[in-house]
């Protein structure tokens, strides 16, 4: 519409100054060495227009045919880009390579040849052409710098996929050192080569960050803190000083959580502080029953273990029930030779439950009563339970 408004512009102009011409008098000389033409000033005016004409349509059609052939790639671009996304997800792996790399090369704009390398990239990846997969994204890096973070992004995932945390650590800082606020991906990627790093205060310290924000599966990220303290207290039980330091920094809430219980009790234990693991376990027990906390109860023995058996004892009120309680009543009964307690207290234990630690237990008990016969007939009965729960 806009070139025939034009066009009908033009033709106005054109008419109007042709019948303006006709009164004009003279003549006009053209000089172009080696050539000279003089013509009638009114021929002049409208041979000017007429040139002029020519001239702006040839522009508007040189332009069209542009912005044609603009229009054109630009489609050819979404297009391929479509065709390699879906390719990608579809499982077609060469196909999407292959029109996101075409896509890549075809666009203008960053995001499109930064997103058309990563796909690339990807499906290199995922193919095993790891030289082609870096060339796609040094080239989107180099000619798409806009989209730095996405590129790195995904050298980092491949980084980590090779088990390379430091380097995929390197480059995330690379990326970092130009400031601003990251992504929920970039810093989930951070927290997983963190973890393969075994930096457990840095995977902590992410996880708290990333349950702050609203697009984190907040049940995935507890998880990964919950287990970066397990393995923070076992990195410890080496040193008490640091496991004392360690412990009383996190939450009483976490204190509470029987996997990280039973973990700092281990610890505990490794390094011989059985008053300690004592502390945790009679803390934890009434509110837990964790059945592993209880089984460590008789695991570090000292002169404290007549409390031990008292303290058991009030459990049992509350769970006269429970398997690994008697066993464990029977354990500690046992290292203190009150032998009948010792036995009724194992007997029970099988009697709710058949476990091959209450048969080997009671195997050593009569060991020492020197009841041998029925010492071998629970070792038989606990290799028997042991075989089964391997088979």
């Amino acid at each position: 519409m806009k070139l025939i408004l034009w066009l009908l512009a033009l033709f106005a102009a054109a008419v109007a100054v042709t019948l303006a011409a006709k009164d004009l008098t003279g003549r006009a000389l053209l000089e172009m060495p080696p050539y000279q033409i003089e013509l009638p000033l009114d021929q002049f005016v409208i041979g000017a227009i007429v040139a002029f004409f020519v001239f702006y349509i040839l522009v508007r059609l040189i332009l069209g045919i542009f912005q044609f052939s603009e229009r054109h790639r630009h489609k050819k671009t979404d297009e391929m880009l479509l065709s390699g996304l879906k390719a990608y997800f579809d499982g077609d792996f060469i196909k999407a390579q292959k029109n996101a790399a075409i896509a890549s090369k075809l666009a203008d704009s960053s995001i499109a040849k930064a997103l058309g390398a990563v796909i690339a990239a990807r499906s290199a990846q995922v193919l095993g052409a790891t030289t082609e997969r870096d060339q796609y994204l040094k080239a989107a890096l180099a000619e798409a710098p806009d989209e730095k973070s996405l590129c790195l992004a995904a050298k980092t995932e491949f980084l980590l996929d090779e088990g390379r945390y430091q380097d995929a650590l390197n480059t995330l800082h690379s990326l970092y050192s130009e400031g601003g606020l990251q992504s929920t991906a970039v810093l989930q990627l951070e927290l997983e080569a963190q973890k393969q790093a075994g930096n457990w205060d840095a995977v902590i310290e992410l996880a708290e960050i990333l349950a702050k924000r609203v697009s984190t599966n907040k049940a995935l990220v507890k998880k990964i803190k919950h287990e970066a303290q397990i393995e923070n207290i076992r990195s410890r039980a080496t040193d008490l000083q640091s496991l004392n330091q360690y412990w009383q920094s996190i939450s009483p809430i976490e204190k509470m959580d029987s996997k990280i219980s039973v973990a700092a009790v281990r610890a505990y234990v490794s390094l011989g502080n059985c008053t300690m693991a004592h502390h945790i376990i009679e803390q934890n027990v009434p509110m837990t029953w964790d059945d592993e906390l209880i089984a460590l109860y008789s695991e570090c023995l000292d002169y404290h273990v007549h409390r031990q058996i008292e303290c058991a004892e009030v459990w049992l009120r509350s769970q006269p029930n429970n398997a690994q309680l008697l066993l464990t009543l029977g354990k500690l009964c046992t290292h203190c030779e009150l032998w009948g307690k010792a036995q009724n207290y194992l007997e029970a234990s099988l009697s709710v439950e058949s476990g091959h630690k209450a048969h080997f237990a009671l195997a050593q008990l009569h060991e020492k009563l020197g009841k041998h016969e029925l010492a071998m007939s629970h070792y038989n009965k606990g290799l028997e339970l042991t075989l089964e729960h391997l088979s």
